[in-house]
């Protein structure tokens, strides 16, 4: 089996430790001898199953790290303390630290997209491929030991089958799909096996080695904190007796109404389908080892800024960030809808983009990113640097001669202390929107949503109790307060923020974007597809500023939106809207590309 890694320092934070079990997920199968599923895919799919996937991007630097140098004063300086700490041990980033270890990445797992004639995507998806023999068995993984392996290698016909692990709100498209294109190809079958197989997610760890018979595990290979997919696939994980399961059936069963043969019996037990023997299997597994989060993926996608299945239908591969995934080859070669997929990457110009959005009100403080990531759009980088960091000089007036005296009040000490200051960042420049990792960005919503309070000041002992008292009452009525407000806006986004809705900047009345997903649970975080060059990331005519005020569809009600980058994002290039190459590496890019040619 190749492999890729990276050390797991490389990927930042983690979400916190669990497991579920997706019920929203469909599992397609594509099977064929010798090479003939991997052709036929080869195709289809926007990745090269062909050559092996890399390990995904390395993440930049989190905004909410970078602020830890910076010194923070008064009520802000409290809400962000709050941020940090949330940041450093709560809602995101809970459970204990794990060793550093290597992360891998294999060809057993990649992710990919379906397009249509036209190049829009049809959906997304992750791609597990095993070989199996004729009796089913999956051969070379934690299914069958090494003494079985050699035998059916050895002695029968190996099939290679390709598992599509695709969000439920796109399999019946896709599967027609794969029926339409399968033409006469014989030595290919097509099989739904979602009633047959399991899928699960496990958070809060990057080491998907040593996976349980019967089970195939993997690391998310668009990015490793969406999890550690496991795969229920071995017979042996429901060779068991129905009395270890109960005798009632669970709420992932599915029942046919037009099967009469329940009615010809009275006292045999009610059927358990292949898939809940799988996930009661799953659960007893890990319920010694990890806690139960059902929806946290819900949540992670979201704020990790990936929009999925339905959410990227009709659009282009560039446009959802298929590239920035790992989706995407463009040096394989011909695949349906690959004309319009080539000329995005190496002739045009991507103007919108899917981004995470923060959505708050008017009057609540902008957190400290995006009031840093303002500044730099504004003034420049030199200007936004000096602003934020407290740079008052310039470098004529250094060199000017011995008066220390600025004219403003403040001397060339006052102005060494701010250099200072700059230099401890060791060379950190705020980008033009924040940089913030799915647990940074839960921390952010947990503070402004009063979920999480700021840190409660040491007690001085020359304090009387009664001040004490009612400082801590005024806080837990603060709290209370921005609870009751949370929970109102997250309720008014809700109503609004309905897949398809406009964005409307208040300035001009232009529409700035485009709502794909519902908030994540619990927040008023969503995606949207937004014009890149009112973020301030394409052209310099438009900035955006963090005074900003937006409309939410037919709403009268005016907010503010934050938008942020994930850190699997790369430097985006403001004339072309895509990863910035530096000169020799695109050099070398485009002699690759001859070569391809």
């Amino acid at each position: 089996q190749h492999t890729s890694s990276t050390m797991a320092s490389k990927y930042g934070k983690l979400w916190g430790r669990g497991y579920e079990t997706f019920t929203t997920r469909r599992i397609l199968s594509v099977t064929g001898t010798s090479d003939h599923a991997t052709t036929y895919l080869q195709g289809l799919v926007t990745s090269d199953l062909f050559s092996e996937p890399r390990a995904p991007r390395e993440e930049a630097e989190d905004s909410l790290n970078a602020l830890a140098g910076l010194p923070l004063h008064g009520a802000e300086g409290a809400v962000e303390a709050g941020v940090a700490a949330a940041h450093a041990g709560g809602s995101g980033g809970s459970g204990p630290v794990e060793e550093e270890v290597p992360v891998r990445f294999t060809s057993k797992m990649r992710s990919t997209c379906f397009l249509d004639h036209r190049g829009r995507i049809l959906t997304d998806a992750l791609l597990w491929k095993r070989t199996i023999d004729s009796n089913g068995s999956t051969i070379n993984d934690n299914t069958t030991t090494s003494s079985d392996t050699t035998a059916t290698t050895a002695n029968a016909k190996t099939t290679t089958e390709y598992l599509i692990d695709v969000p439920s709100s796109t399999a019946d498209l896709l599967f027609a799909h794969l029926k339409q294109h399968k033409l006469r190809r014989s030595k290919i079958k097509l099989e739904d096996k979602s009633e047959q197989l399991s899928v699960h997610a496990v958070y809060g760890t990057l080491n998907a080695e040593g996976a349980p018979k019967g089970y195939l595990a993997a690391m998310d290979p668009r990015h490793p904190s969406l999890g550690m997919r496991v795969l229920s696939v071995g017979d042996e994980v429901i060779a068991q007796d129905d009395d270890d399961l109960g005798t009632t059936t669970s709420a992932g069963d599915v029942s046919d109404e037009n099967d009469d043969t329940t009615n010809n019996t009275t006292t045999s037990t009610p059927t358990v389908s292949e898939r809940t023997k799988r996930t009661t299997h799953f659960t007893k597994l890990m319920n010694n080892f990890f806690p139960h989060h059902p929806g946290t993926y819900s949540v992670l996608r979201r704020l990790s800024g990936i929009a999925e299945g339905s959410e990227l239908t009709t659009r282009t591969a560039l446009e959802c960030n298929q590239e920035f995934l790992n989706a995407i080859s463009f040096t394989k070669g011909c695949y349906l809808g690959q004309e319009l997929t080539a000329r995005s990457q190496f002739v045009g110009v991507v103007r919108k983009r899917i981004v995470p959005v923060m959505i708050c009100e008017t009057e609540m403080e902008v957190p400290r990113p995006w009031v840093m990531a303002g500044m730099i759009q504004e003034l420049g980088e030199e200007g936004g640097m000096e602003k934020i960091f407290g740079l008052t000089g310039t470098k004529e007036e250094d060199d000017s001669g011995g008066d220390t005296n600025r004219g403003d009040g403040k001397d060339a000490t006052e102005n060494d202390a701010g250099e200072k200051k700059k230099l401890g960042f060791k060379g950190y420049v705020p980008p033009p929107l924040p940089k913030m990792s799915a647990s940074g960005a839960g921390s952010i919503v947990s503070m402004m949503m009063g979920s999480v309070s700021a840190p409660t000041p040491q007690n001085n002992p020359q304090d009387g109790d009664h001040e004490v008292d009612l400082e801590a009452k005024e806080r837990e009525l603060e709290l209370q307060n921005l609870r009751a407000s949370g929970e109102k806006l997250q309720q008014e986004i809700a109503e609004l923020a309905i897949p398809g809705t406009s964005i409307i900047d208040k300035k001009d009345g232009k529409t700035i974007g485009k709502i794909i997903s519902t908030p994540a649970p619990g927040t008023t975080v969503l995606l949207a597809q937004m014009r890149l060059d009112r973020l301030g990331l394409l052209g310099n005519k438009e900035k955006w500023s963090r005074t900003n005020k937006i409309l939410i569809g037919d709403g009268t009600k005016e907010y503010r939106y934050l938008p942020y980058l994930p850190l699997w994002w790369p430097e985006i290039d403001p004339e072309t809207g895509k990863e910035r190459v530096v000169e020799e590496e695109k050099k070398k890019s485009d002699e690759d590309e001859l070569d391809d040619l």
